[in-house]
């Protein structure tokens, strides 16, 4: 890998949480295994029940994790973007995939591939115990998320993946999180919503219609324009 791409791998590597407590040196180990990947919009990164033969940082762009019911319904596990981690237990259990992962948008993956990822943490067990420990945070945080969820309503839950995904936009539009937040259109159909809610797309349709009588969102064609993003709150609980 050329200087300048392992200067921005590791920079990349750098920002997700998982790494947080990885020294740089150990940063430039893993950049050394590192192999980024291109990927159109609407192409598969892998299948569920795939081998895993490597875990995904998103470099570029948007990507989404579904999980496929018996009957052919689809619920989204996950929408990610730049600095964000999916498929991490490839690099442990060598398991098949649990899940599904495609791009939404044209985007680029930093892939670390399992076996060298394996050799690297064998070699170096202080850097698998660094890597174990931000593994725990993120199930911790996963189970708090599902518990939440389970008590919340449909319109609790999908007010809190509007909130969420206002929260994403406006923070990559300014590069600011604080203050009042401003207008935010989110590109993703009543589909995909519903299944990020884990409900029916007629449940989100009823629901963004009485955001739209309270002049909360403006509901469009592949896309909801949230007006008044700090309104949602009202919506949660």
């Amino acid at each position: 890998m050329p200087e300048t791409t392992k200067q921005t791998a590791v920079e990349l590597l750098r920002s997700v949480p998982l790494f947080a407590d990885l020294e740089e040196g150990e940063l430039e180990r893993f950049s050394q295994v590192a192999v980024p990947r291109s990927f159109p919009a609407g192409t598969r990164v892998f299948h569920e029940g795939d081998s895993s033969d490597a875990c995904y940082i998103v470099s570029e762009g948007s990507f989404r994790v579904t999980r496929e019911h018996s009957d052919g319904r689809a619920i989204t596990l996950a929408t990610l973007g730049p600095g964000e981690i999916f498929g991490e237990l490839a690099m442990l259990d060598g398991d098949t995939r649990s899940a599904s992962a495609e791009s939404i948008t044209d985007g680029t993956l930093l892939a670390l591939p399992a076996n060298d990822v394996r050799s690297l943490l064998a070699r170096n067990p202080e850097i698998a115990l660094k890597l174990v420990a931000g593994l725990v945070r993120r199930l911790r945080a996963a189970n708090m998320r599902l518990s939440r969820q389970s008590f919340q309503t449909v319109p609790s839950r999908v007010a809190g993946i509007l909130a969420q995904l206002s929260r994403e936009g406006q923070e990559n539009k300014d590069g600011e999180g604080d203050g009042e937040m401003q207008e935010v259109t989110i590109r993703m159909n009543q589909t995909d919503l519903a299944q990020l809610a884990g409900t029916s797309r007629e449940s989100v349709s009823r629901f963004l219609a009485e955001l739209e009588r309270a002049g909360v969102v403006r509901s469009g064609r592949g896309r909801v324009t949230v007006l008044q993003p700090n309104k949602l709150r009202n919506y949660i609980y």
